[in-house]
Parts: C-alpha cells; structure tokens; sequence
C-alpha cells in the first residue's frame, strides 16, 4: 500500500496547489495482470507521472487518454487486453486484461481527508463513480464528500464500509431501487462506482488446528481476513488440512504470539481454540494484554471458569478478563464444525461492527448505522 499512498499524498498536494493531474485507476482485471483493482496513477499536466497501472506496459496510453481528459473530455474506462490490437500496439502482452478509469482530479475529490487519514494510519475507503462527478472518503464512521444525493452518499458509504473491512478494492453497483429499511425508503438511480481501500486485510489468528479451526479458516478467508492457524503438534498443523489460510504453523502458541505481538491491532481477532491450558492460557494472558479487537476461546462453561481462574492466578486483571469472549460464538443454537464456525465469525463481526447480535425483527431504526 505504500506505493498507492506515495501517488494518493502526490494527488492531494498537486490538487491543494492548483495544479491539475488526472488520475488513471485499475477498476478490474482479467487473467495475468501486474496490479490488482486500485492501483493508480498520476499524470501531471506538465508531463510529471507518478505511480504504475500496468508496470510499463499501457502507461503510455494512459498519458494519451490523460492529454485528451486536460483538453476538455469526459472521464473514459479503457480496456487494454492481449486480445486488442490496440493492447497489443501499447504492449500489454503479459496475457492479462486491465479495465482502467481515467478522469482529472478536481475539487470534489476528498483527496485531503486521505491523505491525513493515511499518515495517521487510519483505514479509509475513497469511493469515485465511474461516469464522473464527486466523490466519497468514507471510514470511521465518517464521510467526507458527496456523489450528489444524501440517499446515494448512505447506500455508496455503506458498500464501501463492507469492502474496507475485508481491505479489498473494486467496482461495485449502486442499483435502482435500493432502500434503507427502518426508514424511509429511497430509489437510488443505477450507478457504476470504484471502491479504492487503504487498509490491510484484517488478520484472524487462530490457536489450535482442531477440526472446528478449519470451516473457521476458511469462513475468515471468504470474509477478507488474512488467516494463520497455529498448532505445536505437525500432525495437526497440516497446511492442506487449511486450505483457505494464508500460513500454517508449527509453534507453541504463546511463543509464536509473542514473536508476532506487532502484527496485532484493533482489527485482529485471536481465536484459541486447543482447548488444552497448557496451550491457552499462555496465549490467552498475551493476547489479553495486547490490542485485538477480539480474543475468544473454545470451550464449555466449565472449563471457561477453570480457565478464567487461571488467567487470575497469572495475574490477568478483571478489566482484561472483561475482553475474553468465552464460550466463544453467538447463541446460534448450531452443532458441529461449521455451525459452531458461523457463529464464532457472527461474533467476530459484531464486535467489529459494533453490532449486538439480535435479531433485526427486535430493533428499530436503519439496518446500518455508520
């Protein structure tokens, strides 16, 4: 992300100064393709580039399609592909697709509220229609901008809230239609918008290969996470028991939980699943300590009482204990692996979200609240 966050800082300063750039984003790809949806580049209109869509192969045609966007025109979504003579003249011949928007950055483009929200190292989502206009700098909560309508800057901020949390980029459509249950309903027009996300993907750590930690693994794959299972038995911590992970390891919890105590923040959620003190504890009293947004552990009541005693005789306060979910999951009334698995990712994204876990039939008032 520090290559986009050099050409978004780039974007904001020229805009800040008056001098105008125009801006060529990756909105999709097909096949083999040097930089996933988001990737972006900067032409100034004195000729300055910053920034790479395709590694060298297009970037010439986008300095093409830039000179035409100064001289007055719309913005435009190419295409270049091997398949096109034109991809092929401009040299994309890595076998891949790249759809590109390119349109000139004006005032309307919360390009400032990125940027600081970048340096400070909070996730922020910045959200462009792809037929032009304003657009939207949505995170914490907060959105900065507007694409023209309060219906339309509601639905376009929760998609991007959705696509944040998972830290992926990406088109997604605005369909007519929408409405904002619990109140009042609003059509919003059909419109094709660019999620750009500046955040990493949120990381799911998981203690103790068991066969619930798999239908987890992989249910937090599907949901965006950046997945490790750990496990000090090699038996167990088998990568293609895991499939959806990112890493499988062979360690003792605590030991590998203290050697990757940076990796942690607010947006992990640490699942300890063993179900064996000798492995829990010792990573529970770390993680309990630490900034995890969620710490929860397997088990039945019983053992949470014995395991809550033993993190007090370790010296864990009762403010820390007060974070442990434990038994871990919503009361889903599930059995089994991936029910149990379900409920411990509704869990997970409640707590993320702010949600509470009932049902929406209980409450009142908007589905989604930012």
């Amino acid at each position: 992300m520090s290559d986009l966050r050099h050409v978004i800082d780039q974007a904001a300063a020229w805009q800040s100064s008056g001098t105008r750039c125009v801006m060529a984003t990756v909105v999709r790809t097909w096949g083999s393709a040097p930089h996933g949806p988001g990737a972006s580049m900067l032409v100034a209109q004195d000729g300055r580039i910053v920034g790479s869509v395709s590694g060298g192969c297009v970037e010439a045609a986008v300095v093409a399609a830039a000179e035409e966007v100064f001289a007055g025109g719309p913005p435009v979504v190419e295409r270049w592909g091997v398949g096109d003579e034109d991809a092929f003249a401009v040299g994309l011949t890595c076998g891949g697709t790249i759809e590109v928007l390119i349109r000139e950055v004006g005032r309307r483009v919360p390009l400032g509220r990125v940027s600081a929200d970048l340096a400070a190292g909070v996730p922020v989502a910045l959200v462009t229609p792809l037929d032009g206009g304003g657009s939207l700098a949505v995170g914490r909560g907060e959105v900065s901008g507007s694409l023209g309508g309060a219906a339309a800057d509601r639905v376009a901020a929760l998609a991007a809230e959705g696509m944040l949390g998972r830290g992926v980029s990406g088109p997604v459509t605005m369909g007519e239609g929408v409405e904002e249950h619990g109140s009042r309903p609003g059509c919003v027009p059909e419109r094709e918008l660019l999620v750009q996300s500046f955040a990493p993907r949120p990381r799911l750590l998981i203690f103790g290969a068991t066969e619930f930690a798999r239908p987890l693994a992989a249910f937090g794959a599907a949901l965006g996470h950046r997945v490790t299972v750990c496990d000090p038995r090699p038996a167990f911590a088998d990568p293609g028991r895991f499939p959806g992970a990112d890493e499988v390891v062979v360690d003792r919890p605590d030991r590998w939980f203290r050697a990757h105590e940076d990796l942690v923040d607010r947006t992990t959620a640490v699942c300890v699943l063993a179900h064996d003190p000798r492995f829990d504890v010792p990573v529970l009293i770390h993680a309990l300590r630490g900034p995890a947004g969620y710490v929860g552990a397997m088990g039945s009541r019983r053992t949470h009482e014995d395991r809550t005693a033993r993190l007090r005789a370790a010296g864990v306060t009762e403010a820390r204990l007060a974070r442990l979910r434990s038994p871990i999951g919503l009361d889903l009334g599930g059995r089994g692996p991936e029910e149990t698995a379900l409920s411990v990712l509704a869990e997970i994204v409640a707590v993320r979200r702010g949600g509470t876990g009932r049902p929406l039939t209980a409450g009142t008032g908007p589905v989604h609240a930012l």
